[in-house]
C-alpha cells in the first residue's frame, strides 16, 4: 500500500513544491490571445511546366480576372543571371534543351494551363524597360507600368536609355489600347501628364478612373481616365499636396515623413477606400477617392532597406475582411484585419522550396480565396497558396512555410 510521510518538512517540501509548480502554470489570463484568420497551404504543383523550354525572369506583377485567370508579367532576359552559361538565348544555341525567355505576359487558368503569352515592344507604344506591375480592370482589359530609372554613369559617348515614364494598357489578347506617359518625360509630382516610374494600378470602374502608384519617381498617387488617359487629380501622403523636396532616410524612432517615400501599391476596396503601399517606410495609408487622408499604420515597423509594404491584395468576402500584405524584405505574407489595421498573423520564410520567398514581390487573390504570389530578383516565380478555411490561430505568431501537410513552424 502506498504510505503517507509523516515527517511535517517532507509535508511542506511538497505542498511548497506543488504551489511553485502551480505558480508557474500559465493562466488564461497569462495566455497568448487567439484570433480567427484566415489560413493557407501552398500548392507546390501549381502552375505547370511552361513550355518550349521558356523560362522566367524576375516576375514583378501577378493579377487574377473575373475568369479566374491568372495572369503575370515578368522582366525577361534582362534579369536572367548567367545567361551564357546555362544557353540561354545564345544563337546559335549551346545547348539542346535549355533554355529561352518567355514572352513578358503569360495567362494561366485555375489548372495551371498556360492560355496565352505576348508582350514585348511593338508598334505605336513604348514597351517599359523594366515592367513591374500587371493589372486586368474590370473590362479585361491589361495595364501595365514600369519602374527602371535611368542608367547614370555610362562610358562614351552614348545617350542614356530613356527611363521608364509611363503605363500601358492592352485588350487582354495584347492589342495595344492606350499610353499615358512617355519615356524618360519627367515634369514632377505636380504633372497632369506625365509620370515617373510608376508601380501598380487600382480601378473604380462606375467612374472610368484608374488609379496610379506614382510611383518610385513622382511619390504620389494619380488619378486619370481609363478611357482617354485624362487627368483628374493627385495627391501626396495625408492627403496633402506633393512636394520635389527631398524625404528623409527612414528612421523607425523619428516622426512619420510627411511625404511618401515611394509609392509600390494602390487598392480600391469595394467599400471605396483607396489604400496605398508606403514601401520604405513600412507603412499602409488609407483615403477616401477624392484623396481625403483617413488612417495608417505600420507594419513590421523596424524594417530597413526597400521596407515591407510591396503589394497588398484583399480577402474574397463580400466585405473584404482581411488585407494580405506581401513583404518582400522579410519574405512573408502578412493578414491583417482590414478595419483595424491589426496584424493578426502572418505566413512565409525566406527561401526557394515550395511555400518559401526569395523577394515576395505582388500578390492577388481569386474568387475562391487562393492567394497567388510572385516573386522578383533571383526568386523568378508564380506560386499558388490554397484557402484552407477560417481557423484559430495565436494573434501575431508567425505560421512559417505552410506546407500540405502543417506549418515549419
Amino acid at each position: 500500500m502506498p504510505t503517507t510521510s509523516t515527517n511535517p518538512l517532507l509535508r511542506g517540501s511538497a505542498a511548497g513544491a506543488l504551489l511553485i509548480s502551480l505558480a508557474l502554470m500559465p493562466s488564461s489570463a497569462q495566455r497568448a490571445p487567439t484570433t480567427e484568420a484566415p489560413t493557407f497551404q501552398v500548392d507546390p504543383l501549381w502552375p505547370k511546366p511552361l513550355p518550349n523550354h521558356w523560362i522566367l525572369g524576375s516576375v514583378t506583377g501577378v493579377s487574377v480576372d473575373a475568369q479566374d485567370h491568372i495572369w503575370l508579367v515578368h522582366r525577361g532576359m534582362d534579369s536572367l543571371t548567367a545567361r551564357t552559361e546555362a544557353g540561354i538565348g545564345t544563337n546559335p544555341p549551346t545547348a539542346e534543351a535549355c533554355c529561352a525567355p518567355a514572352p513578358f505576359v503569360l495567362e494561366f487558368d485555375q489548372a495551371g494551363t498556360l492560355l496565352s503569352s505576348w508582350g514585348g515592344p511593338g508598334q505605336g507604344y513604348d514597351w517599359p524597360r523594366t515592367p513591374a506591375g500587371i493589372t486586368v480592370d474590370a473590362k479585361g482589359n491589361v495595364w501595365i507600368a514600369g519602374t527602371q530609372p535611368a542608367p547614370s554613369g555610362l562610358a562614351g559617348n552614348a545617350p542614356p536609355a530613356p527611363s521608364d515614364a509611363h503605363v500601358l494598357k492592352f485588350s487582354r489578347d495584347g492589342k495595344f489600347l492606350l499610353q499615358i506617359g512617355h519615356p524618360g518625360k519627367i515634369e514632377g509630382s505636380f504633372s497632369k501628364t506625365t509620370l515617373n516610374r510608376p508601380a501598380g494600378f487600382a480601378f473604380d470602374p462606375a467612374a472610368n478612373e484608374v488609379f496610379v502608384a506614382d510611383g518610385l519617381g513622382n511619390r504620389r498617387v494619380v488619378v486619370f481616365d481609363s478611357e482617354t488617359g485624362t487627368y483628374k487629380r493627385h495627391w501626396g501622403a495625408y492627403g496633402q499636396p506633393t512636394s520635389e523636396a527631398p524625404v528623409s532616410t527612414y528612421d523607425p524612432d523619428k516622426p512619420p515623413e510627411k511625404q511618401f517615400r515611394n509609392v509600390s501599391c494602390v487598392r480600391v476596396a469595394r467599400d471605396g477606400q483607396v489604400y496605398v503601399c508606403d514601401r520604405q517606410s513600412d507603412r499602409i495609408q488609407v483615403f477616401k477617392k477624392d484623396g481625403a487622408f483617413v488612417k495608417e499604420a505600420f507594419v513590421s515597423k523596424s524594417t530597413l532597406g526597400q521596407g515591407a509594404l510591396w503589394d497588398i491584395a484583399f480577402s474574397n468576402d463580400p466585405q473584404q475582411k482581411f488585407i494580405y500584405l506581401a513583404d518582400g524584405k522579410d519574405e512573408k505574407v502578412w493578414i491583417l484585419d482590414r478595419q483595424s489595421l491589426e496584424i493578426l498573423t502572418s505566413f512565409g520564410d525566406g527561401g526557394k522550396m515550395p511555400g518559401q520567398f526569395y523577394a515576395v514581390h505582388s500578390i492577388a487573390t481569386d474568387s475562391k480565396g487562393n492567394i497567388y504570389t510572385t516573386e522578383t530578383y533571383d526568386g523568378r516565380r508564380l506560386q499558388r497558396f490554397l484557402y484552407k478555411g477560417m481557423q484559430s490561430v495565436t494573434k501575431g505568431e508567425d505560421q512559417g512555410t505552410v506546407w500540405p501537410t502543417k506549418s515549419t513552424k
